[in-house]
């Protein structure tokens, strides 16, 4: 069994047992940001937006942005754990960056650590999935619209709580709502619906995460002549919708069989997934 290694600002250790300091920041306070990246072939794919996502975010929390953080240099680093994890089809990789370390709430610097793990996974390509998700509203926690709301921070409880509701009620995700009651992404997942051949995201005004995938879809439907819009979605609009299918970086699309009564088909979904294939 092949062994997966890890990159601790810049030391390449095995993934096995204690890697990060315990006085890490994102540990102790959340005090980070993270990047989900798909592997495809053994190659990483779409590094130049999630790296500059990435930096935008670290620039948002008043983060250091060192000039050599770069998708070159990030590249360069997922590589070496790609060839010495043999990792040589389908995989993940997470980037971390980390306010360093000192301080409490207040930090004593605003210099940042990294952190980038990898991981092989069974698929190569973006697959569909053979049975719809089945869904609903998560409701007991709303996620505020903020200047954070666009990132993928370390503060993610209304998603961990989101998707142990979803486990409690059997059911496979829950609609993040916010403040205004808007459903604006899944526990995991951008969100997309389809309503007269028309796909529609919610905004990114409305607080949802500034997804990659989220963009590739946007980009890949304007590409192929499919009308697309960015508006606020009410829970209404789900139940007039034809279909709804949901985004993100690792699974690429994944579509959904039911929302509470009513039911969805998944052409729009099927589409996709073979367009994003298409263009790896």
């Amino acid at each position: 069994m092949n062994m997966n290694f890890v990159n601790n600002n810049g030391e390449i250790i095995p993934n096995e047992g204690f890697t990060m300091a315990s006085a890490n920041r994102g540990h102790l306070y959340g005090d980070g940001l993270f990047e989900s990246i798909r592997i495809v072939d053994g190659k990483v794919v779409n590094i130049d937006v999630h790296v500059y996502r990435l930096l935008e975010g670290m620039s948002v929390l008043k983060m250091r942005v060192p000039n050599y953080f770069t998708p070159e240099f990030f590249l360069h680093r997922i590589n070496e754990l790609i060839q010495k994890s043999n990792i040589s089809a389908g995989g993940r990789v997470r980037i971390s960056v980390d306010r360093a370390s000192g301080g409490t709430y207040r930090p004593l610097t605003n210099e940042v650590t990294f952190f980038i793990e990898v991981y092989p996974l069974d698929k190569n390509e973006f697959v569909l999935n053979s049975k719809g998700l089945e869904i609903d509203l998560y409701t007991t926690v709303k996620k505020h619209n903020n200047i954070l709301a666009n990132f993928k921070t370390k503060n993610a409880l209304v998603y961990v709580l989101g998707a142990i509701e979803a486990k409690e009620k059997g059911l496979d995700d829950l609609l993040i709502t916010n403040q205004d009651g808007n459903v604006i992404e899944s526990t995991n997942s951008n969100m997309f619906i389809v309503s007269n051949g028309i796909l529609y995201t919610p905004s990114l005004n409305d607080g949802c995460l500034g997804g990659t995938m989220r963009m590739r879809i946007i980009n890949l439907a304007i590409a192929n002549n499919i009308k697309v819009y960015e508006s606020s979605i009410t829970p209404q609009n789900l139940l007039v919708a034809d279909e709804i299918f949901l985004t993100n970086a690792i699974n690429g699309v994944v579509w959904v069989s039911g929302y509470r009564t009513k039911r969805y088909m998944n052409s729009a979904a099927k589409k996709f997934i073979t367009l994003l294939n298409d263009t790896l």
